[in-house]
């Protein structure tokens, strides 16, 4: 699988990666339950490659997903060569703090969960979420925080994970990040990433572009799923849904391969992060991002209209 590098950090990533939320059980947002033994049987297929890159946070299923690579990592010895792992500077769940005291305290939480002594790739995560921003961008602030950590050699790259791109796009311009990761923000639904997308290229920031599949929708389709970015379909989110299906299906192609594909085409993004629960939606997405899919096809379906605005602006966050 092809690889991009990661700055001058010396890391090179696959260009598809896997995310690990669902994969701690999170059924209030996802609808579904992930059991261990499924997780653990998931885990160890990601092991066999050939994406080589397993994201998560310390703050994903309560902790439970870190939990589970943790054992995973056990039962096979070690992190195994040539794999990146990452990995999130989170919130106190309970106050919402994120100053240098939580930051430090979240990422010796996650090493001791993973069973690990150091990360590859380590993400401060979802500061539109904090109760003061502040702690965040102040000078000794858990951003300053994040880099001290990288200075340590406890993280090879350092990035910025979240969703509000009204908030992300002035924090990136201000510090030296590696990499970002936006989610639900750049898919066959919604291009609000765009702009900021340009920049970061330009910067040479690896860009992770997650849940290309809008939290599961553009992967099972509208008469399987009900939700769109984590929130419940109306008829009105559903159209735009409906209208790639109908072009999908008059090319004979599968959505999910246009999902993903949509995201692998672009040059600026270094690695397309799925989220995967079990053996089968890993081998489906290596099957979607192989499949042939035609130029008539993009030429149709890329003209659909799409949405700039927050796809997750009513969303209530739930952490299971």
């Amino acid at each position: 699988m092809k690889k991009n590098k990661i700055k001058n950090t010396g890391l090179e990533v696959t260009e598809i990666s896997f995310g690990s939320s669902s994969l701690g059980s999170m059924p209030d947002t996802y609808g579904y339950e992930v059991s261990e033994d499924r997780a653990q049987k998931t885990l160890k297929r990601f092991f066999k490659g050939p994406v080589n890159m397993l994201d998560t946070s310390r703050n994903y299923a309560l902790g439970e997903s870190e939990k589970r690579i943790g054992k995973a990592i056990k039962d096979i010895g070690k992190w195994p060569d040539q794999f990146i792992l990452s990995t999130k500077l989170d919130r106190d769940s309970d106050t919402l703090s994120l100053d240098k005291y939580q930051a430090r305290k979240s990422f010796e939480e996650s090493l001791e969960a993973l069973g690990v002594d150091h990360v590859d790739i380590l993400f401060l995560h979802d500061p539109e979420y904090v109760k003061d921003i502040t702690e965040v961008t102040k000078k000794g602030g858990s951003m300053d925080e994040l880099f001290k950590i990288k200075e340590e050699g406890l993280a090879k790259a350092v990035g910025l994970a979240m969703g509000k791109i009204s908030l992300m796009f002035p924090l990136l311009k201000k510090w030296d990040f590696d990499a970002l990761i936006s989610h639900n923000r750049y898919t066959l639904l919604n291009r609000e990433a765009d702009e900021m997308f340009d920049y970061a290229y330009d910067k040479k920031i690896a860009i992770f572009n997650a849940a290309p599949y809008a939290g599961g929708m553009l992967a099972k389709g509208s008469s399987n799923f009900k939700k769109i970015t984590y929130q419940d379909i109306t008829e009105q989110t559903l159209g735009p849904v409906k209208a790639i299906e109908k072009v999908c299906k008059k090319h004979n192609v599968d959505l999910g391969a246009a999902a993903l594909q949509f995201s692998l085409r672009d040059k600026r993004i270094s690695s397309t992060i799925c989220g995967v629960t079990s053996i089968d939606s890993i081998e489906k997405n290596l099957a979607w991002a192989k499949a042939k899919i035609s130029d008539e096809f993009w030429d149709e379906v890329l003209k659909l209209p799409f949405s700039t605005d927050d796809p997750e602006a009513n969303r209530i966050w739930t952490p299971g």
